[in-house]
């Protein structure tokens, strides 16, 4: 059986593994447009900074390994241009020679990712602008954050931004923040959001909010950035904007996309044409609470849709169960965290839902060192059932949104978490937890 797999990182490899597993017989080529392989992307904004030594700790297995030790044909700077779905061939060119190549296959899995948003900005090419994606983005970006770069411009608000905000500063710059919308990470509601800004300034991050941007200007290298509203002095930008799922070669296949471009699957991993399987950031994700299918590229989710896709591609059917939006981040000294849904989705689902709020103790309030969490809670107006929850705090955080999200992935009822044994001694926790001090006011 001939395997091959577009994408060289997490659910690429993670079906890879999982196909030589299943299948000893089995004939794996990867075609891997970039030079590394299986690499862990969240930790690149910790390698620019230094709290990660250095880019080689990220990655997890070399193309070396996957070729040698578990004889994948693994290959590097091999764009797909096109699939030919009726002969069954992957088509595409070595960007380092230029040469043309295909590929036939038996099955195919398209883990091919997700690109930042570069949106054709005036002066987005001007030197000085940067994005962060890749190994190589990220030595671009440490390459050209020298002493003369003062001040930098994060384009951007989401998780990578804040993120990279936080690492700008660590290394002694000067950070500006500019979103379009009024709030930074939009995956919270406002008046959680309120803490992050509060955190940032604290900080001595300027937030830029309400103003769109419109481009950059400078001779060689970028001097300013243009928003609708006035110019701001910068010598360095990010641009955090967001991703779209890298599918573009695949327009002519007549594949099924939702408007993101990201590749329509069943619980099997499979997409609407025979023999081809998708995963990660490039595929729909199903989502438990929503019951429909959405895109939140993470990668969590790109793993296990991987190994799920590998599995059933070599024959040991298994299905993928779905998310609930799970995700956590650090943000100088505090952590943000959430699941399910925020008010604002709830609302766009026309969902009946109610909310509580509390700040409570992260452990027992006798126990010195205990520390604020800002906890809400949004369920269900009429069956009760939990339907999100958001934490920020400064120690806690991951305890509470992980024992909320398997409540979510559950369909627990708010008043049921009064029922769960949660861990509990004074340094961690009081006799009730928090998130159970929330429901008994329900």
């Amino acid at each position: 059986m001939r395997y091959v797999i577009i994408g060289g990182v997490a659910a690429g490899m993670s079906a890879a593994m999982e196909i030589i597993r299943t299948d000893e017989s089995a004939e794996v080529t990867v075609l891997e447009r970039g030079t590394d392989y299986s690499y862990g992307q969240c930790g690149l904004p910790y390698v620019v900074n230094g709290v990660i030594s250095s880019l080689d700790d990220v990655i997890a297995r070399s193309v070396k390994t996957f070729k040698e030790k578990y004889h994948i044909d693994a290959r590097v700077n091999t764009e797909v241009t096109s699939v030919d779905i009726k002969e069954q061939k992957v088509k595409g060119i070595d960007t380092k020679t230029k040469g043309a190549f295909e590929v036939p296959y038996d099955r195919l899995l398209i883990a091919s990712g997700s690109d930042p948003i570069v949106p054709d900005w005036e002066g987005v090419q001007l030197k000085g602008t940067h994005t962060l994606k890749t190994l190589r983005d990220t030595e671009g970006i440490m390459n050209d954050l020298t002493d003369e770069v003062k001040h930098v411009t994060i384009v951007g608000g989401g998780y990578v931004g804040l993120e990279m905000a936080e690492s700008f500063k660590t290394l002694g710059k000067a950070v500006t923040l500019i979103q379009r919308g009024q709030q930074v990470a939009k995956i919270f509601d406002e008046d959680m959001a309120k803490l992050i800004h509060e955190e940032a300034k604290k900080n001595g991050i300027e937030l830029i909010l309400g103003e769109s941007v419109g481009g950059f200007s400078g001779k060689d290298r970028v001097e300013s950035v243009m928003t609708d509203k006035k110019s701001y002095d910068t010598n360095f930008v990010l641009l955090a904007i967001g991703v779209q799922p890298n599918t573009s070669f695949l327009k002519d296949t007549g594949i099924h996309m939702n408007d993101k471009g990201a590749l329509h699957v069943n619980a099997y991993m499979e997409t609407s044409i025979t023999n081809i399987y998708s995963a990660g950031d490039c595929a729909t994700h199903y989502h438990i609470v929503k019951q429909l299918d959405d895109h939140i590229p993470l990668g969590t989710t790109s793993n296990k849709q991987g190994r799920i896709a590998g599995a059933n591609m070599a024959g040991n059917p298994l299905t993928f169960k779905g998310i609930v939006g799970t995700s956590i981040v650090k943000f100088f000294d505090l952590t943000l965290g959430r699941t399910g849904l925020s008010e604002r989705e709830a609302k766009r689902l026309n969902l009946p839902y109610s909310v509580q709020t509390r700040k409570a103790n992260s452990h027992a309030g006798y126990y010195p060192g205990g520390e604020t969490l800002h906890i809400k809670l949004i369920y269900h107006t009429k069956t009760n059932e939990l339907l999100g929850g958001q934490v920020i705090g400064k120690i806690g955080v991951d305890k509470r949104i992980d024992v909320l999200a398997t409540a979510l992935y559950n369909r627990m009822t708010i008043h049921e978490l009064l029922d769960l044994d949660l861990a509990y001694a004074p340094p961690y926790n009081g006799v009730w937890d928090p998130i159970q001090q929330i429901a008994r006011k329900v």
